[in-house]
């Protein structure tokens, strides 16, 4: 499934995994770096960048963040699993 420009992971809801779930340090710093690091800190969810302007899916997923940029390309609400 797409939205936009984004192609959405698959969901894998039902096999929630441990590991860092949101990062509230990320805010204000560029959603690409931002993007990497979530990645980097659990390689077990899927980081997808939200512009101002696009939409998202509304079904919470264990392996996915959404992280939302503002209009200079950075983070502009703390980046969560879901």
């Amino acid at each position: 499934m797409s939205c936009g420009n984004h192609p959405f992971p698959p969901c894998y809801s039902h096999c929630c995994h441990p590991g860092k779930s949101s990062w509230p340090e990320l805010i204000r710093q560029n959603a690409e770096k931002a993007k990497a690091t979530i990645q980097r800190e659990n390689p077990l969810v899927t980081a997808v960048i939200i512009l101002p302007g696009e939409r998202r899916i509304e079904n919470y997923c264990c392996n996915r963040v959404f992280v939302w940029a503002d209009d200079n390309g950075n983070v502009s609400s703390v980046p969560v699993i879901g």
